[in-house]
């Protein structure tokens, strides 16, 4: 069984976990919601926040591995620390923001990064 949760880390940290996720979905951190007409790669140290579905097992050695800050739960009513809204803000999720708020803000940039559950 899978579960998916969001995380801040880098580009390369989640290179060197992607073969364990059934799915994931990313967006950098720090570029604006209006993006150059052929935006440029991300640097493998650029941070992102990306929503993973995996096992327990992938999530378990996510938690393990300090290049990834686990996020609240979406539905649950605590707000995102200071140093993850900061690097939300640019995408417009304001002081004091749940996860399902910065999720809901982020899906105007990428829409599968959305809070769902089937």
């Amino acid at each position: 069984m899978t579960g998916k949760l969001y995380y801040r880390a880098t580009l390369d940290a989640w290179q060197r976990h992607a073969h364990r996720f059934a799915a994931s979905h990313w967006i950098a951190l720090g570029q604006g919601t209006a993006p150059p007409e052929i935006p440029a790669a991300p640097a493998a140290t650029a941070p992102i926040l990306v929503l993973i579905e995996a096992d327990e097992g992938a999530h378990l050695a996510l938690e393990d591995d300090p290049a990834f800050e686990s996020l609240p739960h979406p539905l649950s009513q605590t707000p995102l620390s200071p140093a993850t809204q900061s690097a939300l803000a640019l995408h417009g999720v304001p002081p004091g923001a749940t996860m399902f708020a910065a999720a809901e803000a982020l899906a105007r940039v990428h829409p599968l990064l959305r809070h769902r559950v089937f």
